[in-house]
């Protein structure tokens, strides 16, 4: 069952709140969680901030119990105030006993009307375990308790505690029906169905994702039948979106539809509010501004991020045109971590070039000649040999992280490029990229989304 209510943090937030939790005496201790949201209809709560519980605030602190320090509580309610934040109250549990206890029943029962008086509807509590593993739920005014069914974070792994596995540290083995199980609870996001990404998407539906989001504006045609899996001459005749090409004959796979074909721009906020309740994304589009949105996407939305690229640059060989390389670039980006810009994926330059092309292509074709822009790459038509090998490297890539397989780590691995012409596989480590703090970080549902004007509430 595809899970209704989730909290997600960065791994930051994670070390720096069990390094508190756990400080070594064997007694419980105290945070605040303070969490952005996402736009319905699914609940992620997303944590921005954590406001620790200084130990010596606590009146009573033992293996079993603690007494919560009213003036930390009217802190955190003081910093959610103004932007309507919601808490989420966590202690530590240092015995790991694995479900909430009727002295932590009795405590919220006290707490939480005043946190509802002060912040309105919804907020909750958690647990976290010796392992690092969470526990949590949601209360809302009405009196109401709705467990919170995933508490999920991402470093160099993917890690998914689930509310109803007794040993939530315990992962699926990869390629096993257990990781199929685990799967058909998580919803996938592929931007831009098309050459490498209705591959991706193909891939997603046969693993077993409980849901597939596709998102493309674009509609076949003639010239894309030999790359766009799922397509065929009806449609490229008809001239029919991608996406519902595409979930024509993936809703055929299962007794009921699961795949969710968003035909949109991914500049439009039915994009962006669509993207917003996947568990993850992966990027196949063959534009900056598009990578752009992307990681702004996983930023503001605490997801992780798959991006893939194909290239076949082309050199001048005497008086003909010879194949350069056939290369393909797969990054990782997680939440609070290297941004693709962070990595340079895209820069201002490569923005404002691009815009330029579709703005104004005479002007741009003459900056390019004058050298005033650095050449955009031109890539060769993709073909579906070379879109297959790197749409699989890049699903692998997630399999890796959510069930671990490599006999190194995973954070060796944030970027991926191979060069078939020359036989080289190469990757670099996360550490090798500077990461710059964004002010998007578990923005949720912030106006305007993903901090652009143009996603703004389309009536106020």
């Amino acid at each position: 069952m595809i899970p209704k209510a989730t909290v997600t943090l960065t791994a930051a937030a994670h070390t720096f709140l069990r390094d508190h939790l756990f400080p070594g005496d064997g007694k419980e201790a105290a945070a605040i969680l303070i969490c952005s949201r996402t736009p319905g209809p699914r609940l992620r709560l997303l944590v921005r901030d954590v406001l620790l519980v200084p130990h010596d605030e606590c009146s009573r602190r033992t293996e079993h119990g603690l007494t919560w320090p009213g003036q930390c509580i009217e802190a955190a309610i003081d910093a959610a105030e103004s932007e309507g934040l919601a808490l989420i109250l966590v202690h530590s549990h240092p015995s790991g006993y694995p479900e909430f206890s009727t002295t932590d029943d009795d405590s919220d029962q006290v707490i939480m009307p005043c946190i509802f008086e002060a912040l309105g509807d919804m907020h909750g509590s958690a647990v976290m375990l010796p392992d690092g593993s969470m526990i949590a739920r949601v209360y809302h005014r009405s009196g109401g308790v709705y467990p919170v069914d995933l508490v999920s974070m991402a470093d160099g792994d993917l890690h998914y505690w689930w509310r109803d596995k007794p040993d939530r540290m315990l992962r699926p083995m990869a390629f096993t029906s257990d990781m199929t199980a685990e799967l058909s609870r998580l919803t996938a996001c592929v931007i831009g169905v098309s050459g490498t990404g209705s591959i991706m998407a193909e891939q997603a539906c046969r693993l077993g994702f409980g849901r597939v989001l596709g998102i493309d504006h674009d509609h076949v045609e003639h010239k894309n039948l030999n790359r766009i899996l799922n397509t065929n001459l009806a449609d490229a005749k008809d001239k029919r979106a991608k996406v519902h090409a595409f979930s024509d004959r993936a809703n055929g796979y299962r007794q009921s539809d699961y795949f969710t074909p968003i035909e949109a721009n991914l500049f439009s906020r039915k994009a962006v509010l669509a993207a917003a309740q996947a568990d993850v994304i992966y990027c196949c589009v063959d534009t900056h501004k598009g990578r752009m949105l992307a990681d702004r996407l996983a930023t503001s939305f605490l997801l992780p991020l798959f991006d893939v690229g194909v290239a076949i640059p082309t050199r001048q060989n005497g008086t003909e045109l010879a194949i350069a390389e056939v290369t393909a670039r797969i990054d990782y980006v997680r939440p609070g971590g290297s941004s693709l810009a962070d990595r340079g994926v895209y820069t201002p330059a490569t923005l404002q070039a691009e815009d330029l092309a579709e703005s104004d292509p005479d002007t741009h074709a003459a900056q390019v000649g004058a050298g005033y822009i650095e050449r955009l790459p031109e890539q060769a038509p993709s073909v579906i040999t070379l879109n297959m090998h790197a749409s699989s490297t890049c699903m692998m890539e997630f399999i890796a992280r959510a069930y671990p397989f490599r006999h190194e780590k995973n954070s060796n691995y944030a970027r991926t490029r191979f060069m078939l012409a020359e036989g080289l596989e190469e990757y670099e480590p996360e550490a090798s990229f500077q990461y710059k703090e964004s002010p998007l970080l578990a923005r949720g549902d912030m106006e305007p989304l993903l901090g652009l004007p143009s996603l703004g509430p389309e009536e106020i």
